[in-house]
């Protein structure tokens, strides 16, 4: 990437990364205190996202994104079978606790439209987990369900919070 460019690419990093720390700590904060997280202008800001709506899409389908790759690659190492299914699922249960998608989904659940990408995203999602927990299901307690599962992703973000 040329100069312009490397910056460009930087400063979509740090407002995706501020957008996403302001937001999930007050998702009612103007798109303002994102740009003065991120150490940029607003001009640099909306150059990017022309609203704020726009800007909370594009975190919440990064999240869905991470969700749905992660799947896949748990999915890839149990089908591959040189790995007991338990230590796959609990690392995959790790990565997606860091990654802490779950606390983005919390605190900006109905705050913009979703598009058609993201509800292809989720249906790609909960098609995947069910998979996997398909796959898993006899190494986790009898009685445990998928969204079991979810739940506890939830309860992790609750306390981050």
């Amino acid at each position: 990437m040329s100069g312009r460019q490397a910056e460009a690419a930087r400063n979509d990093q740090r407002i995706l990364e501020s957008a996403r720390a302001v937001f999930v700590n007050d998702p009612g904060a103007p798109i303002t205190a994102v740009a003065k997280h991120a150490g940029v202008g607003i001009s640099a800001l909306y150059t990017r996202y022309g609203s704020k709506e726009e800007l909370l899409r594009q975190l919440c389908t990064d999240g869905l994104q991470i969700v749905v790759q992660e799947t896949e690659v748990a999915l890839e190492r149990i089908e591959a079978g040189h790995e007991d299914p338990w230590v796959v699922f609990a690392d995959f249960m790790r990565r997606l606790t860091d990654a802490d998608t779950s606390s983005m989904t919390r605190a900006l659940a109905g705050r913009f439209a979703p598009t058609p990408e993201m509800f292809a995203l989720a249906s790609r999602s909960a098609a995947l987990m069910d998979e996997l927990f398909a796959l898993v299901r006899d190494v986790l307690r009898p009685d445990l369900v998928l969204h079991d599962v979810s739940l506890s992703f939830e309860l992790v973000a609750a306390i981050k919070f």
